[in-house]
């Protein structure tokens, strides 16, 4: 299913950019602004099996989205300078941010050389327990325990339910519904329960991940005095905030906050929502995050910024540059706004 959305979106980007379609509706679904959503940035790695191969951008992709920006006369500014423009309704000019999630080393070894290049500043949302080393990157323990077994059993709904893992494709299609599994569970703790048990049945050891992937408060404390870097918050474990009652997802973004600004002696007033999609982040939450006192709040729902985002401050919407389309044709497609139009329904915002 994955990989036929995949083809869909990407015939989409394609019919777009050899159409022409992208330069018309410019005008029109560009915006004032965009931020842009990435996770890692690294070199690709070797292996046929790359089931989280969409959270990586090679750091050339980087690269040519910032020259294109650059040649657009586009202005990339922080969050702060987006949260300001937005609030004094200042789109005399247009501007884009570059937001990264989770924390990642990569993003200091990999994406800051790249932004140095172009003086262009950009926000990373820390997990704080990531930071800890405490933290569980389930995605990628799935990802581990899947590339080292050749079949593996999980109890979908209840029912022992054997997946080949033999080969490459059958390792992504089971990759595919267990990640659609695991996020439909009712808890956070229930899909960490099923994630421990079956890195345990495969001898998969998830403790090291977090340390092995992510920066370290001393490390971040250090990255953070680039005076490119902004460090916004991800919350504590990288729950789905939806899920949680009120008082627990008040207390994950408030805490999440307040533990980065005892850590690195800065404010966080910037949030990315773990997962930010409709089923992890909706008008609660929204709220929520306003109380807590963010200035802005980034989704992972589709599309560009526009004068009545000033609106949903702790909705905003982002463009993903995703590993899965790294083409340089696409660039001026995901700029023009065409794209997350369509996939919206030419609706230009979306905070409901």
């Amino acid at each position: 299913m994955k990989l036929l959305r995949n083809t869909v979106i990407r015939a989409g980007l394609e019919a777009l950019y050899f159409s022409g379609a992208h330069y018309l509706l410019r005008p029109i679904f560009a915006g004032v602004g965009v931020i842009f959503m990435l996770h890692h940035v690294r070199p690709r790695r070797d292996g046929a099996f790359q089931p989280n191969h969409h959270l990586e951008v090679e750091p050339e992709f980087l690269r040519a989205m910032l020259a294109h920006l650059r040649a657009l006369d586009v202005d990339i500014v922080t969050m702060d300078e987006a949260h300001q423009r937005l609030q004094e309704r200042n789109f005399a000019r247009r501007f884009a941010c570059f937001t990264l999630d989770d924390g990642y080393r990569d993003n200091r070894d990999h994406a800051l050389p790249v932004m140095r290049e172009f003086d262009a500043p950009m926000t990373v949302y820390v997990t704080s327990d990531f930071a800890e080393g405490t933290g569980r990157l389930w995605w990628v323990s799935l990802e581990r325990t899947i590339a080292k077994a050749s079949s593996i059993e999980v109890p979908i709904g209840g029912t022992a339910t054997r997946l080949d893992t033999s080969t490459p494709a059958a390792k992504q299609a089971a990759f595919d519904r267990l990640h659609g599994w695991l996020r439909t569970l009712p808890g956070e703790h229930d899909m960490q329960r099923e994630i421990s048990a079956l890195c345990t049945r495969h001898e998969v050891d998830e403790t090291p991940i977090a340390r092995e992937f992510c920066m370290s408060w001393e490390e971040l404390k250090t990255f953070a005095d680039d005076p490119l870097v902004t460090i916004g918050a991800h919350t504590i474990t990288h729950c789905n905030l939806a899920r949680q009652s009120e008082d627990t997802a008040a207390f994950e973004l408030a805490t999440s906050r307040a533990r980065i600004e005892a850590a690195l002696q800065r404010p966080a007033l910037h949030l990315a929502y773990p997962y930010g999609d409709r089923i992890a982040a909706g008008r609660r939450e929204f709220a929520l995050a306003k109380a807590v006192g963010f200035k802005t709040a980034v989704t992972t729902r589709p599309g560009m910024l526009f004068p009545e985002s000033a609106d949903h401050m702790t909705a905003l919407q982002r463009v993903s540059l995703n590993g899965n389309y790294q083409d340089a044709r696409i660039l001026p497609v995901l700029t023009s706004g065409a794209a997350t139009a369509m996939w919206n329904g030419f609706r230009r915002v979306d905070a409901a």
